[in-house]
């Protein structure tokens, strides 16, 4: 096959490539609905990757360009990535960062500096940089992390000294430095401790795994998604992953034991050969052996609940979105909805509710009446007494808009779930304003929402404060992590105390968690909005912490 016939097929399958992948790019993460158009895109760039492999030599002499395979394999590191973020499967995370891993180590986007030609590639490998980033993060492959920072601050001051008179072009970057720089400040203190995510050798105590066997509630529900979303001004975040939802997400996945996991140091001399080995990066072979997932997944372990994440979303996407999971939502199956928002509290406080049962009972009624008149007409219209607290309900609420105060389009009042309790939530609910969800409890439409309300502030303010903006938020971070959250509130770092001193304090924490675990799976008491999911360990972590 001639030079030039090589070459126009491989442009051509380039360009068919594309247009799938433009049409899947923008897919939502969430929902269970046909995947065959995505198996299409995958075959795509399959047979692109393999023709290159094949073709490579005449594609070069025809002039391609080593950025252009770096090009391709970032395309695929993404469809692996979107297809991470749409099902919480681990081995398309994994697939991913292998693709990642191997463009960073062959260097395929590293060429000819300073012209306005490669102005073009250097955008192209800061979203690379960007992208492997959040993989790494997501991996908690901390020593590449570490690396990847100090490679993309070193080629985003490159790209400014170079291009001078495109600067302002790098700002966005910069702010992206800037990001990543800030979220590693705050969450790395622990990270080398012990996972967030679920370890059968950290979060199964073996005095209470009898108890948890024999335990059987007259239902039983499985945990299989979920929806995670946030918004608060200025708070920690890298990309569209803000610092809680991240905690979040960990907490609601398997900690594999594959070999994957086991740290090693990043050697940036270690290249990938054609059978995955390491090797000098200066053949042209361009295979990445993707078969080395099967050695880096547990197969002994149950699938991730899928995750649905939602950055800054508007009150309007995150009912659809709910309601697009709710009626998804296979049978005998509960649905869990974490929400890290600011909130606003009316008149009808806090404080006024839980003093006065009067009051509580009828901004439930009311909230009742509101759902029923704008959601189901067919229902009959709910008492109301006229003692004045029709606007109580409408100042209590979630505040889902930049500065706090975007007018009521922006605002996610407890009658707005009402609705989706049809099927079984678990709802947490971390906000200054979290009890004014509780006139969800008696005002369900068909399932009793099982509900984890954080406190209206930090329980104690360290020496240092709380700020969530700094920190995330207290609750979260003690329902993720409840040992590293403590060594925080009381000002404590890792550093500052020995090993042994922290083995002890967890195995205190550990017998405790232990004792509540042999407790509720001993009551005979327990009401079933928790029995009935109590066998789910995800769950019931999070019940017991």
């Amino acid at each position: 096959m001639g030079e030039d016939v090589v070459a126009r097929t491989f442009r051509a399958l380039v360009e068919s490539a594309d247009q799938k992948f433009a049409r899947v790019r923008d897919v939502p993460t969430y929902g269970r609905g046909p995947n065959h158009y995505f198996q299409k895109v995958f075959k795509a760039y399959t047979r692109l990757w393999q023709y290159q492999q094949e073709n490579r030599s005449k594609l070069v002499e025809a002039g391609l360009q080593r950025w252009e395979i770096g090009e391709i394999a970032s395309r695929i590191g993404q469809l692996y990535f979107g297809q991470y973020m749409r099902t919480s499967e681990a081995r398309f995370l994994l697939e991913s960062y292998i693709f990642y891993e191997a463009i960073l180590n062959r260097g395929y986007f590293q060429g000819s500096k300073g012209s306005m030609k490669d102005l073009v590639v250097r955008f192209k490998e800061l979203r690379f940089y960007a992208r492997f980033l959040l993989v790494s993060l997501l991996l908690n492959r901390l020593e590449m992390v570490r690396v990847l920072v100090e490679r993309f601050r070193a080629l985003v001051d490159d790209c400014k000294v170079t291009f001078r008179e495109t600067k302002n072009n790098f700002r966005e970057w910069t702010l992206v430095v800037q990001e990543i720089a800030r979220f590693m400040k705050v969450e790395t203190a622990f990270m080398n401790v012990r996972p967030l995510r679920y370890c059968n050798l950290f979060d199964s105590y073996p005095s209470s795994v009898p108890y948890v066997a024999r335990f059987h509630a007259k239902k039983m529900l499985k945990f299989r998604d979920a929806l995670l979303a946030s918004y608060h001004r200025n708070e920690v975040k890298f990309a569209e992953l803000t610092l809680d939802t991240y905690r979040m997400l960990q907490c609601l996945e398997w900690e594999p034991s594959g070999s994957f996991y086991q740290k090693r140091p990043v050697e940036l001399n270690e290249k990938l050969n054609e059978n995955g080995a390491l090797n000098d990066h200066s053949g042209t072979s361009g295979l990445i052996d993707i078969n080395l997932v099967v050695d880096m997944t547990d197969p002994t372990l149950p699938p991730n609940p899928r995750k649905a994440i939602l950055y800054r979303p508007s009150v309007t996407h995150l009912i659809a979105v709910i309601a697009t999971i709710c009626e998804e939502l296979p049978p005998d199956s509960v649905m869990l909805i974490y929400l890290s928002a600011s909130g606003k509290s009316g008149r009808g406080n806090i404080s006024q509710m839980e003093n006065s049962g009067g009051t509580r009972k009828s901004s439930k009624v009311k909230v009742v009446s509101e759902i029923s008149q704008e959601l189901d007409s067919s229902m009959p219209e709910a008492p109301v007494n006229n003692k004045g607290h029709s606007s109580d309900c409408h100042e209590n609420f979630l505040c889902l808009c930049p500065k706090g105060n975007g007018g009521s389009n922006n605002n996610l009042y407890p009658g707005d779930i009402i609705p989706f309790t049809r099927r079984p939530l678990f709802l947490i609910i971390d906000s200054d304003n979290s009890h004014a969800f509780k006139d969800l409890h008696g005002a369900e439409r068909g399932e009793t929402a099982a509900l984890l309300l954080s406190p209206l502030k930090p329980a104690f303010k360290g020496p240092f404060g709380f700020d969530t903006t700094q920190n995330g938020s207290q609750f979260t971070f003690f329902l993720t992590a409840p040992l590293q959250a403590f060594y925080e509130l009381v000002g404590l770092s890792f550093s500052d105390t020995d090993s042994d001193a922290y083995n002890d304090a967890d195995k205190i924490l550990s017998t405790a968690l232990s004792e509540w675990e042999v407790i509720l799976c001993t009551s005979t008491s327990l009401d079933l909005v928790w029995a009935q999911v109590l066998s789910d360990p995800f769950l019931r972590r999070l019940i017991l912490r």
